[in-house]
Parts: C-alpha cells; structure tokens; sequence
C-alpha cells in the first residue's frame, strides 16, 4: 500500500514536469503566428524552445511509462477508453516535431509558412484535449466493470472494494461523447489559455527587444483571463466532486500563485512571473491528484466501479524495482534538466537573424551532389 501510494504521488510528479514544462512549448507554437510578423520572429520563437522540447517531451514518455508499469488496469482502462483522443494528441505530437525538425530544411517562405500553421495547429489542439482528459479524471467517467469472456456487465454489489475481480475488467462503457461535457470542455479552455499565458511568459524572458515586450503585453492581458478561469473550474472541481478536504490546499496555493504572477507580471518581473506560473500550473496537477485519490479513475456511474489505487497497482516487487530505479535516475533527469536549461539561458535577438540564411535552395532539394545547408530554425 505504501509503494503504491509512493507511484501515485511519483506520477504527477512525472506529469508535473510535463505540463508545466510542455506548456510553454504548447504555448510558444499557439503564439507562432500571433507573435511572429515575419521571419526573423519566427524563427526566435521557435529558438526558445528548440534546445527543449524533446528533453521536455520525455516527462510524458516517463509518465506513461510508470503507469503501465505501477498501475496497469489504470494505463489499460484509461488508454482503451480515451483510445480516439489520445491518438489525436499523438498525431499532434508527431506532426509538431516534423514542423519543428523539417522547417528549416529547405529555403522557401511557403515551405516554412505551411510547417508553422501545422506546429500552430498541433500546438492548440493538445492544449485543449489535456484539459479534457484530466477534467474527466476529476469528473468521473462512466466507466463499468465488465466480464472479459461474456461482455456482462458485473453488478456494483459483486465487485470487491480493494481487489480486481477475476475475470473481469474496468471499461469505459461511454463511448469518446461521454468525455464531452460542461466541466470538462471548461477544463480545456482552462489548460489552452494557462498555456497561452504560461508561453508567452516565456517568449517575454527568452527573448529581447520588441518581441520580448509584445510577449510580455500579450501575457498581462491573457493572465486574467486564465486565472478567471482556473478558478471557475477549480472551484466547480472542488465543491461538486472532490471527497477530499485536503486538496483545498493546492488549490489555494495554485490561485495565490496566479495572483502572484499576474501582479509581477504587470510590475514587468518576468523571471518571477514565470517562475510563479510554472508553480501554479505544478500545483494545478498536485489538485487533480489530490481530488481523484484514493481513485485513479473514478466512476461517474457507480462508486463501486471506481478503479482505486489499491487495486490498480502492481505487485509490490514490481514497485519496489521501480523505486529503486527511480532513486537513481530521476535525480539524474532533474540535474541534466537543470543544467540544459542553464545553457541555454541568454536571450534570443530576433534583429540578429539573418531569414535568409538556411535550407536548401527550393531547386537543389532532389540534387544529392550539394550539401545540406540548415542554419537554425
């Protein structure tokens, strides 16, 4: 029971990393064409988040990972049921690295326009969809536990409370139009426009010059409107489905932080604002966790076939090779995350770029005798 309690909390620890670091990437490629009036701007705002994305990539990979491994009937029951959304979100990922990777590779502005509407696209649609997809944690689905062999449905009296039923299995009966709903469509708007928020914050301290002023005006405008927001949906989480007194904690902590950032924001503190806003988005996750427990996924059907911590976990020599494997390597992920983003650090002059520069000449693509010339982003 204590490792698998450790495992919940690791896990969003994992998507922690995940959404706060993620989001500003998601946040940078809504802003793409927002911010971005020609070329030189472009490809700066792309450059803040190139050295990133894939290192902030695997914190998802991670968590995915963990739950499949800590919690398996959680991973099958949640991956089967929301099969369609998390294969859209996929698809997004994947074609918002092929616009990041491949953009670069010729030197044609139509060929490089058509990549940035694709990140920007790939970058809006996941924004949304993750907000979805954890209001339904919070929210329950109508999820039922179904004999494997027959497709019955077992009666809520015949399941046990801390242990899976052989032969049987939880399942999402609902189908993906069930997933749609008042509060959780709330929930995307929310995490689309912390992510707005959350980029452009980003842009404002990675960047100099106009760029870094239009971001940060963009942030003090869009922050009241996602703090507004969080806290309509925060609220609505906590009264109307979270069991748990405690998870008024974080949800206090995260609003302060908005606040926080808000104000440091308009008193033009960009580091502070970001760094306040990234503790909001982490104590946004920590509320989630801390609504649904002792779920993993709750049931909006019946109590009784909420899949808890206890029985969705592994065996506890499977979490205690795990721990110790965590003991040793996450560490090592944090410092080498820690040390990228020093690196990193200077801001990006988008005057200093030459949007000329780089690719291949539209007429030498199929030539295999010249040489690839990629300069940037």
């Amino acid at each position: 029971m204590t490792l698998s309690i450790l495992w919940f909390i690791l896990i969003a620890v994992l998507w922690i990393g995940y959404l706060a670091l993620e989001g500003f990437d998601f946040g940078v490629g809504m802003l793409l064409k927002i911010l971005g009036r020609d070329e030189r701007e472009r490809r700066a705002l792309i450059g803040t988040i190139g050295p990133h994305w894939d290192g902030n990539e695997v914190w998802l990979l991670t968590a995915g990972g963990a739950t499949f491994a800590a919690f398996p009937e959680w991973y099958g029951t949640l991956f089967s049921g929301a099969y369609l959304a998390l294969f859209v979100i996929l698809l997004c990922l994947i074609v918002r690295i092929c616009a990041l990777e491949w953009r670069s590779k010729i030197n044609s502005q139509l060929w490089r326009d058509r990549w940035d509407w694709a990140h920007t696209i790939c970058a809006w649609v996941p924004s949304v969809l993750w907000g979805v997809a954890f209001a339904n944690l919070v929210q329950g689905m109508r999820i039922e536990v179904v004999q494997t062999a027959t497709g019955e449905v077992v009666p809520p009296a015949s399941v046990p409370a801390d242990t899976l039923l052989p032969g049987a299995s939880h399942q999402l009966t609902g189908g993906f139009l069930s997933l749609l709903t008042p509060f959780t469509l709330l929930g995307g708007v929310v995490t689309c426009l912390l992510f707005i928020t959350h980029g452009a914050l980003f842009i404002a301290l990675k960047t100099a010059g106009g760029l870094s002023q239009r971001a940060l005006g963009l942030a003090r405008k869009s922050a009241p409107a996602s703090t507004a927001a969080t806290a309509v949906w925060a609220l609505w989480a906590q009264l109307a489905y979270s069991p748990n007194v405690l998870s008024w904690l974080p949800l206090a902590v995260a609003a302060l932080s908005l606040v926080a950032s808000l104000a440091a924001g308009r008193a033009g503190r960009q580091g502070l604002a970001f760094a306040l806003h990234f503790g909001a988005i982490a104590f946004a996750v920590v509320f989630i966790f801390a609504a649904i427990a002792p779920d993993v996924m709750r049931s909006s059907i019946s109590p009784a076939y909420s899949l808890t911590i206890t029985q969705a976990a592994s065996a506890d020599t499977t979490l205690l090779i795990m721990t110790v494997a965590a003991v040793v390597f996450v560490p090592v992920v944090l410092v080498y995350t820690i040390w990228g983003y020093r690196v990193f650090s200077a801001r990006i002059h988008a005057e200093a770029i030459n949007p000329h520069e780089g690719g291949l000449h539209p007429t030498k693509v199929r030539d295999s005798s010249q040489p690839e010339a990629v300069i940037g982003y």
